[in-house]
């Protein structure tokens, strides 16, 4: 009887010092429900990418670029847009005609931002002398005069000379928005520019 206790305590001291059995008993449980991060690639064929540019171009093209309210709207849906195509784009820039669609897409936003701040500032000056005219141009309530309006006339006068001599193929989309406020400011105040006769002025 004390030689078989004797023995069954040394298998169980044996069990228990067995470097397999301290593995198994010290490794932890797995996690079943453990969450699994994972990355996908959204690959775009290049018929895809040329429909965007072309519906994207057509869309910003077509779009009244004088109504400051229109961009206020959607200026900020065509950045996002702009910016997905300039990634999307990248595996066939290199192709002469994705290239060159993506190349007419960059230079119309770089034309429309540039519209939009000269004719901003020019609805700001025609804004201002309206206010110097007082109530319904009778001087009632009148506001300060712009001192220098005769240089900001020329400063616009001189980008929007700029921009038809740089961008000659916008030339209808910088008429609808600098040629259109010049005319306007010139109902207000007397300058010229290179097109001004165009506005039977």
């Amino acid at each position: 009887m004390v030689f078989h206790l004797a023995r069954q305590a040394a298998i169980t001291t044996a069990r228990r010092s067995s470097p397999l059995l301290a593995a198994r008993t010290a490794a932890p449980a797995a996690n079943v429900w453990a969450s699994r991060g994972y990355l996908t690639v959204v690959k775009y064929q290049r018929s895809d990418v040329v429909e965007k540019l072309e519906t994207f171009r057509a869309e910003v093209f077509s779009t009244n670029w004088a109504d400051y309210l229109n961009l206020v709207y959607n200026v900020p849906f065509w950045e996002l847009e702009y910016e997905k195509l300039s990634s999307i784009v990248q595996p066939y820039i290199h192709e002469e005609d994705v290239g060159k669609k993506f190349s007419e897409v960059q230079e119309l936003m770089d034309v429309m931002y540039q519209c939009e701040d000269v004719r901003d500032h020019l609805n700001e000056l025609a804004e201002l002398c309206t206010r110097a005219s007082g109530f319904m141009g009778t001087g009632y309530a009148a506001e300060e005069k712009v001192d220098n309006l005769d240089e900001h006339a020329k400063a616009c006068s001189e980008a929007y000379d700029a921009l038809l001599a740089k961008h000659p193929d916008f030339k209808p989309k910088i008429e609808q928005t600098v040629g259109h406020g010049l005319a306007i400011l010139r109902q207000k105040h007397k300058f010229k520019f290179g097109s001004m006769h165009r506005y039977f002025f």
